[in-house]
């Protein structure tokens, strides 16, 4: 009945990786079964008027894995495939990853089945502020606090904190992340996730020996992740050669300016047609070769067709769940391959989130400089834990990361017992 209720294959693989954990834990199946199976699912109907004056009904899902710890904290996607499966895996990613980087938060995540490139901006606001009505009474700084994801913004988290505001009577910045600075929200967010993809690529060549200054990479994805890794790593001096995202990809063996890509992209919607590089094929970017590969689109894009084929050096996990189960054993009996599992490597995002968090708190505010430079503390401080417990228990980083993240979760539950 559980697996039917969550029948996906993004939850299935997400419940097999937990699985193989609990198998490396030994956890006590008590503890295990509490673990593993998210707290709430909720799934709401959302009626909209249209701007040509139909009504459409949309469907909204949220998935709060664990409170165990503290309030879920995860993000809010508008995309077309989503379903409540995806978002459960998601939310258990988060729990992991929250965990891992020794935050007080639990695993959530929501989304809405819809395209957001087909709908206006009114429409958009209407829907985004009728699913943070319809939840409601599900979500609260201390409960669940949402923030930006695939398809949506600091205006749609602007547009909840209003909805919810309004039906507080009173400003509560708080309740929402990844909002803009004049909102509260904090320096530094927007590209925080980016940006700790590229801090921890650069960590991961100089433990290799690969000076920064003579790496390469591929970015597979160029939204809000995507073009901020692909900026910082051009910062620190790293070759930038192939990009991509929905529209096609792109090649330059000389480097891809960030800057006049993102000004392309503006222009005109995606990376493809961009003047200062050839076109290639979407499929064939992710096996060219490269010092640092980084998926920073969605999820199961490296398969067991194309694992045994990547020429990378490192394996840079910006999107969540990237790489599918049989993908992992391939990458893992190749030995060849750094991997910097998602949990850690995209956990910028919601370590940022939970500064703005804390900042909203305190009504207090830190600067860009001062946030990133927290940041990176925290990420080389869960960076340093993995490599050593890896080491000391001969497992792979993938293994390492999700079952410090689920031993924190268990020992928690263990702590606190089971309410009769």
């Amino acid at each position: 009945m559980k697996a039917d209720l969550l029948n996906d294959p993004v939850f299935g693989m997400a419940a097999e990786q937990f699985d193989r954990v609990a198998d490396f834990l030994e956890l006590d199946e008590q503890v295990r079964e509490r673990c593993k199976w998210p707290k709430r699912l909720i799934t709401v109907s959302l009626p909209v008027t249209m701007d040509d004056g139909r009504t459409e009904v949309f469907f909204g899902h949220r998935v709060q894995h664990h409170l165990s710890r503290g309030p879920v904290k995860g993000g809010l996607r508008f995309h077309p495939s989503v379903n409540i499966g995806e978002v459960a895996a998601l939310a258990m990613w988060m729990n992991w990853k929250c965990a891992l980087m020794g935050l007080p938060f639990g695993g959530g995540k929501g989304g809405i089945t819809c395209d957001p490139r087909t709908m206006s901006p009114r429409e958009q606001e209407r829907l985004t502020r009728r699913f943070a009505q319809e939840i409601s009474q599900f979500i609260g700084p201390e409960v669940d606090v949402m923030a930006p994801d695939v398809g949506t913004t600091s205006q749609h988290m602007a547009w909840i904190l209003d909805t919810y505001s309004t039906r507080e009577g009173r400003f509560v910045p708080e309740v929402i992340t990844g909002k803009p600075v004049q909102l509260q929200g904090s320096e530094g967010r927007t590209q925080a996730t980016g940006h700790g993809v590229a801090f921890l690529a650069a960590r991961a060549l100089n433990k290799l020996g690969i000076p920064i200054s003579k790496a390469t990479a591929v970015v597979q994805g160029f939204g809000n992740v995507g073009s901020y890794a692909v900026s910082t790593m051009t910062d620190y001096g790293m070759k930038v050669q192939g990009v991509s995202d929905i529209t096609g990809a792109i090649w330059n063996d000389d480097g891809i300016d960030p800057k006049a890509l993102r000004e392309h992209v503006a222009k005109t919607g995606g990376v493809a047609g961009f003047p200062d590089a050839d076109a290639i094929d979407p499929d064939a970017l992710l096996l060219q070769k490269c010092d640092v590969l980084v998926p920073a689109a969605l999820e199961r894009v490296i398969t067991k067709d194309n694992a045994p084929k990547l020429k990378c050096r490192i394996l840079a996990e910006a999107a969540n769940g990237p790489t599918t189960p049989e993908a992992d054993t391939i990458i893992e009996n190749r030995g060849d391959i750094f991997l910097l599992p998602d949990i850690l490597c995209n956990a910028g995002g919601v370590t940022v989130s939970y500064f703005e968090w804390v900042q909203n708190l305190q009504r207090f505010s830190w600067d860009k400089k001062e946030v990133l430079s927290k940041l990176e503390t925290k990420l080389n401080e869960a960076f340093e834990r993995l490599l050593s417990f890896t080491k000391k228990k001969k497992c792979s980083h993938r293994l390492g990361a999700l079952a410090l993240g689920v031993d924190t979760v268990a020992n928690v539950k263990k702590t606190r017992g089971l309410f009769p």
